[in-house]
């Protein structure tokens, strides 16, 4: 008689197990049997069960980086887009197959339950879900390495399109709390702001200083786990709650004051309350950068809690604890270890300075000038009056240090200083990060060269070896085994699965290229995924869409140097070449938006508007039918990434050459076998250097040849004389054809092209634009030559995994 299976309940990896863990955490935690679950319910359950499997782990893993004494990465950012987390979690413990079966055996199923999921939106774009993709690679690499954020009680906005215009809701992603963190009261940290800075003399002669009179604020943690694949580690991502330090005011409450009871309470948890508040009103920059250091401040308690645990000696910091900055946010890391280890520990300051700077690190993530932080010096003296000071000594040293090496260069030292003159002086939060870190790193190797000869060109003429490149990477494991399985089990089935911890090993299906089988299999995928985007196009928008067409598609944060309108005007010239001749043979096409515009972007808000008024048009008239249609999917989110990126077979990517720092959307689509249409900005340069010229479609002006045309005199209407086709659909947009309702709706925007300089050269970049969409339709109408490309982008797209990136920063900045 064969021996039964033993159920572990809360360990088991097989069906059985994973099965009755959910039924026990149903009826045991969650108090629910078979007439009273719901579908929440469930998936709660499920989440339960899969964290039991992981805790084991998540203790080892911590244990095992104490008992070996392991250097420990911090990871601070003010984002973490991580999405939903339980597919993440069951193809890393390699049981996805296993809950799917178990959730089947209680009658429900697993695709329609993990919608039941928020997603845990506490990022704006692109930085956040960079932050998410190097969690994921620094636990599959084993690297003891730990995300440091803020749990923001409303995460970035929900947007709901209302007549075409974009209407922010507020994200209630913890409505029904999140079942994937565990809170730690023992792990508490108080943060102070405001007060004044005391100096005194302490017992050795030495000038001191105490923060005396501040507001105390308690940061109270929460943890959330982040499991390496296949490997049994799981790493930690903390993130930060504000707290009041006071318990209600009783008495204030029994004279029914209720008022005045919580009030302290509410002000002090609104630092966590919601992602970003607009920074355009003096109110909101003081909350922002409160939040900013209230990440700092919590964050380097705990790692100076952590550290002391081991060691006593803190010279040793830099051998045990590295500090990544993602941006600007960030870096007030440097006059907060300042403080600690002067203040707090005593310490001089050369000995201070030398630890700090070998400590922290600083990631750049921009090239515009006026995207760089910088904080009223009279706000920073009223929230962080100690650092302040510590900053005015800091960029009086490093001044200091220019004036030896270059001498009496004042309009050097004026570029080079911390802190900004003028009527309004400024600290550079920049420039406090290079002058304050021992390593400065760009994150597309265009975007690492541009930033050394323009904005940092000082910088690195006194310091070439602090910059270096780290190249953006993204994670297989979310990005092709979760979001395409069908693709991922094909690929795996010809070379096996170690691609997805090696996306090198991809290179082994790039002579599948012309293989009848692959390429029959390979398409047909596509197409599956494209049928699945339409049912949800159907379903959410009741629009139906072709999907044996071109899936054209752009989904990025809304922002004019993103382009996103030069895909719209395109879109209107093809609408007008079927209204000149309907019968005339057309590709059909599907164009897809998608992205949220920040609430105070009035520009962007109205491009959103202006592509769902070409949808209202185009999607309803009967001469255009299934050769067109153009579509804005609301509420942008890295759920919806994960279904429209499967299904695309065009990459936009055409922001303005050297305005994109990387991009990392241009590495999501190429490894889901989308061709790009790009210009030469980002990570473009580096992935057709990888895919090669003739599987990518490149157009438009280079950053030298942008340069030129403005020092000889840019004037768009140049453009808009010579380019009849540009010409009919700019007095379209001017003369109210896309509005009739309201004809000078659209003003601003021709405003902006016609009279207003044109500053991202739509209009210069459009023709090239229109001759590149029609070697794009030429392709798309040769199947074989268009899923040959497209197989040979996912081939060698393998050096753009983040464990690649990763690995990088662990070898050359970190040191572990």
């Amino acid at each position: 008689m064969a021996k039964a299976t033993r159920i572990e309940s809360r360990t088991g990896l097989d069906t059985a197990s994973l099965e009755a863990g959910i039924r026990d955490h149903l009826r045991f935690t969650l108090a629910r049997d078979e007439y009273s679950r719901t579908d929440w319910d469930v998936y709660r359950a499920t989440v339960l069960a899969v964290l039991d499997r992981l805790h084991d782990g998540w203790l080892e893993t911590q244990r095992g980086y104490y008992r070996d004494d392991r250097k420990r990465v911090y990871y601070l950012s003010m984002e973490f887009l991580i999405g939903r987390l339980l597919d993440s979690a069951v193809i890393n413990l390699g049981i996805q197959d296993e809950v799917r079966t178990a959730v089947k055996a209680l009658g429900y199923d697993y695709d329609h339950l993990r919608e039941s999921e928020a997603d845990a939106g506490l990022g704006n774009g692109g930085l956040g879900r960079l932050a998410a993709c190097f969690l994921d690679s620094m636990a599959t690499m084993g690297i003891a390495g730990y995300g440091y954020g803020i749990r923001y009680d409303y995460g970035i906005f929900q947007q709901k399109i209302e007549q075409g215009f974009q209407v922010e809701q507020p994200d209630r992603w913890l409505r029904y709390g999140n079942p994937w963190d565990i809170v730690h009261p023992n792990v508490l940290h108080p943060v102070h702001f405001y007060g004044e800075s005391v100096p005194y003399t302490d017992s050795d002669g030495r000038l001191r200083f105490h923060w005396e009179n501040a507001q105390k604020v308690m940061a109270l943690a929460y943890d959330m786990p982040v499991p390496g694949y296949g490997n049994g580690v799981v790493n930690n991502l903390r993130l930060w709650k504000a707290t009041s330090p006071k318990s209600l005011d009783l008495r204030s409450f029994n004279q029914g004051e209720y008022i005045d009871a919580i009030r302290d309470t509410q002000l002090t948890e609104n630092i966590s309350r919601v992602l970003y508040p607009n920074d355009k009103v003096f109110v909101g920059q003081e909350l922002r950068l409160k939040q900013e250091y209230f990440l700092v401040a919590a964050t380097l308690a705990d790692i100076f809690r952590r550290f002391k645990n081991k060691h006593t000696d803190l010279r040793q910091l830099p051998d045990k604890v590295a500090i990544q900055c993602n941006d600007t946010h960030p870096n007030l890391a440097v006059p907060e270890l300042m403080r600690i280890l002067i203040d707090d520990e005593g310490l001089d300051w050369d000995t201070a300075w030398g630890i700090t700077t070998k400590t922290v690190a600083y990631t750049n993530h921009t090239i515009l000038p006026e995207a760089l932080e910088k904080w009223p010096v009279s706000l920073m003296r009223n929230l962080l009056p100690r650092h302040l000071q510590i900053i005015y000594e800091i960029n009086k040293r490093f001044l200091n240090q220019i004036h030896v090496q270059f001498g009496d260069d004042l309009n050097r030292i004026r570029r080079m200083s911390i802190i900004s003159e003028g009527e309004q002086p400024a600290v550079q939060m920049a420039t406090l990060g290079i002058v304050g870190s021992h390593k400065v790193n760009g994150v597309a190797a265009l975007h690492s060269e541009l930033i050394k000869q323009t904005i940092f060109k000082d910088f690195v003429e006194l310091w070439p070896e602090k910059f270096t490149n780290k190249t953006n990477g993204i994670t297989p494991r979310r990005w092709l085994r979760q979001c395409n399985r069908e693709l991922a089990d094909l690929i795996s089935s010809k070379i096996g699965d170690g691609w997805i911890t090696d996306l090198d090993q991809l290179k082994g299906i790039d002579n599948l290229a012309t293989d009848k089988g692959f390429v029959k299999a390979f398409a047909a995928i596509k197409l599956r995924n494209k049928q699945k985007l339409a049912a949800y196009i159907r379903q959410e928008m009741g629009v139906n869409v072709n999907p044996e067409a071109l899936f054209d598609i752009q989904i990025k944060r809304i922002h004019e140097y993103k382009r996103q309108l030069l895909a719209a005007l395109h879109t209107a010239a093809l609408y007008n070449r079927i209204k000149a001749d309907p019968k005339a043979p057309f590709q059909q096409r599907v164009v897809l938006f998608g992205g949220k515009a920040a609430p105070g972007y009035h520009m962007a808000k109205l491009h959103i508007k202006f592509i769902n008024s070409l949808a209202a048009k185009i999607n309803s008239d009967p001469q255009v039918g299934d050769k067109l249609k153009v579509l804005f999917l609301p509420n942008y989110s890295v759920s919806l990434a994960e279904k429209m990126i499967p299904a695309a077979d065009l990459s936009e990517q055409i922001s303005t050459a050297g305005m994109e720092a990387s991009g990392t959307g241009n590495m999501k689509f190429a490894l889901n076998g989308a061709l790009t249409i790009g210009t030469l900005d980002g990570a473009n340069v580096e992935i057709r250097e990888e895919v090669g010229d003739e599987n990518i479609f490149i157009f438009g002006l280079k950053v030298e040849e942008i340069e030129e045309l403005r020092r000889n005199g840019y004037n768009p209407r140049d453009w808009y004389l010579t380019n009849p086709e540009l010409r009919q659909v700019l007095d379209q947009v001017r003369n109210g054809f896309w509005s009739p309702d309201d004809p000078g709706l659209f003003h601003p925007i021709t405003d902006a092209l016609l009279d207003g300089g044109d500053y991202y050269l739509l209009l210069a970049d459009f023709g090239a634009y229109a001759e590149a969409q029609k070697q794009v339709e030429a392709l798309y109408a040769k199947p074989a030559e268009w899923n040959a490309k497209a197989i040979r982008n996912v081939a060698r797209i393998g050096k753009f995994s983040s464990d690649r990136t990763i690995r990088d920063y662990a070898d050359e900045i970190w040191g572990v």
